[in-house]
């Protein structure tokens, strides 16, 4: 087992008849759960106090359903680093499944270094490779980094606003949720001053969040995440799902007539927050572009940061026009994605013979790992 000795005594302590499953109660805790149930796991979520009705009321398990066999509440869900909820957690068999509501919430008390060090539980995948996903941390291997190494195409990136020579999307620090991102759209230096000084009045955004805010060249067309599987076990890369994004306000600015769009007014700025996902599918011409991208992306995070990328990942993606069309990939999650629906579209069930949600296919991984006596080949 790669990167630290604390999950590979855990895993030599514990009980493997009796693995849990767990994860924090926000983003995919739920399809965690679900999927670790149909696989004959245990199942644990760590939800904030005033967010567990979820998890403890409405889909905790009981004789005619239900997934959430037991729930631990904690004031903040940074606290899951406190020594007596890690041996809590230890005493519980528990494999952690981190999202990416696990890396926003704890990174607004620790560092990463802290968060890998402090977690004794065993995680599920690479837990060094959670830091990879920002852009500009402290690190040669950024998303930025291992797209670079891997040959794989995503936008422009721009110096700073006096460099800006065409449509850039502007990408900075939320002014009221720190580990949200604004976004605005700007098309020279003089609008981007117009716009940001407008956005600084109304409290979205901060000067000293732009001091740190990344631009990029607005690639035109339609998104699509590709949610990728890797199996150390099999040795193989997987295309579980593709989805798109929903997001306030934009789509229901997207949905206005031309008039109704005008009355938004020149100083309308989308929010463009996730507010969920749908699925959609690719021309099968595409594929064996996306796992092209997907087997490189593996590769260059192998080469960077081993044992590189276990289980799953995604590639979000703009399909740029051609011909031949092309994917550009303008953000990368290195961890199981936020969308449960992937499962909706077909290629799990091409692969498998049924569709398998994302947290069933961890699952599927977990308990075939158990049984081969090869967790510390899934976990870290």
């Amino acid at each position: 087992m790669a990167q630290g000795s604390n999950a590979s005594d855990a895993l030599a302590r514990y009980d493997r008849r009796a693995l849990t499953v767990c994860s924090i109660g926000s983003h995919s805790a739920l399809d965690v759960c679900f999927g670790a149930k149909k696989r004959g796991l245990r199942t644990l979520v760590v939800a904030s106090r005033g967010r567990e009705k979820t998890y403890d009321l409405h889909y905790r398990t009981r004789a005619d359903g239900g997934c959430v066999d037991e729930t631990i509440v904690l004031a903040q869900f940074a606290d899951i680093l406190d020594p007596a909820v890690q041996r809590d957690l230890l005493g519980r068999n528990v494999i952690f499944v981190p999202n990416r509501s696990f890396e926003v919430y704890l990174r607004q008390r620790y560092t990463y270094d802290e968060i890998e060090a402090g977690m004794l539980v065993p995680f599920f995948g690479s837990r060094r490779l959670l830091r990879a996903e920002e852009r500009g941390e402290d690190s040669a291997d950024d998303q930025y980094s291992l797209l670079d190494r891997a040959g794989i195409r995503y936008p422009r990136r721009i110096a700073g606003p006096s460099d800006i020579d065409g449509l850039t999307i502007v990408k900075a620090p939320h002014a009221k949720v720190s580990f949200e991102r604004a976004f605005f759209l700007t098309t020279d230096p003089l609008h981007y001053r117009e716009r940001s000084a407008e956005l600084v009045e109304r409290g979205v955004v901060t000067v000293d969040g732009l001091s740190t805010a990344v631009f990029e060249e607005y690639v035109v067309g339609p998104t699509v995440n590709l949610n990728f599987f890797w199996s150390p076990l099999l040795g193989e890369l997987e295309l579980l799902g593709t989805d798109t994004r929903r997001q306030t306000d934009i789509d229901g600015a997207r949905a206005l007539l031309a008039r109704e769009q005008a009355a938004l007014g020149d100083g309308y700025v989308p929010g463009m927050e996730e507010a969920g996902h749908i699925a959609t599918t690719l021309t099968e011409s595409m594929l064996e572009q996306a796992f092209d991208l997907g087997s490189r992306f593996v590769k260059a995070a192998y080469e960077a940061m081993p044992p590189g990328i276990i289980g799953p990942f995604a590639l979000q993606c703009i399909i740029a026009s051609g011909p031949p069309k092309s994917f550009v990939v303008y953000d990368v999650s290195l961890r199981i994605p936020g969308s449960p629906g992937t499962k909706y579209t077909p290629y799990s069930a091409y692969r498998w013979g049924a569709e398998m949600s994302v947290g069933e296919r961890i699952a599927k991984e977990i308990a075939a790992a158990r049984d081969a006596d090869r967790l510390g080949d899934v976990c870290t």
